[in-house]
C-alpha cells in the first residue's frame, strides 16, 4: 500500500493491520509523542498512554487475547478540525483464552499529523469487561 494521505485512509489501513495481527506495523502509524486515551477505562486500567513506545507495549500482546475477524461496520466522520476524524465501528472476533465470541462497539476521535497518529481517544464500552469469561485486562 502507498503511504496513506488522509486521516481516514490511515485509519482504514490501521484496521487492516490489526486484522492481519501486525501490531508492530500498526504501532509504526504512531507519532513518537502520540497519546492514546481511554476516557471510560475502569479502575486499574490505563486511561492514558503517552508516546509510541507506551502504545506499542500496551498493544504488543493484543492478538494473544483478542482474535479480530472483521470490522463489519466502520463509519468515518470528517470534522472541522484539521486532521481529526470521528470513527464509529464494530469489531467482531473471539476471545483467545475462552474461545468465546467477541464483539465491541467503539467510537474513536483520532488526530493525524504528517501521516502519523498524534492523538487517539478510544471510547469503548467498559461494561464488556465484566462479561463472564472476559479476560481483557490491558487488552480491551
Amino acid at each position: 500500500m502507498t503511504t496513506p494521505v488522509t486521516p481516514a485512509e490511515l485509519y482504514q489501513h490501521g484496521l487492516q493491520l490489526l486484522l492481519d495481527k501486525d501490531v508492530p506495523a500498526w504501532v509504526e502509524l504512531w507519532h513518537e509523542d502520540g497519546v492514546l486515551e481511554f476516557p471510560f477505562a475502569p479502575e486499574g486500567w490505563p486511561s492514558r498512554l503517552e508516546g509510541k513506545a507506551a502504545v506499542g507495549a500496551y498493544m504488543r500482546d493484543y492478538p494473544d487475547h483478542i482474535d479480530l475477524h472483521e470490522f463489519p461496520e466502520v463509519t468515518i466522520h470528517r470534522t472541522m478540525a484539521p486532521g481529526t476524524i470521528v470513527v464509529e465501528m464494530r469489531g467482531v472476533g473471539r476471545l483467545v483464552k475462552t474461545d468465546s465470541p467477541f464483539e465491541m462497539t467503539y467510537i474513536a476521535v483520532v488526530t493525524v499529523e504528517d501521516a502519523l497518529i498524534t492523538s487517539y481517544r478510544d471510547y469503548w464500552n467498559p461494561l464488556a469487561v465484566s462479561l463472564p469469561g472476559a479476560d481483557f485486562a490491558g487488552t480491551h
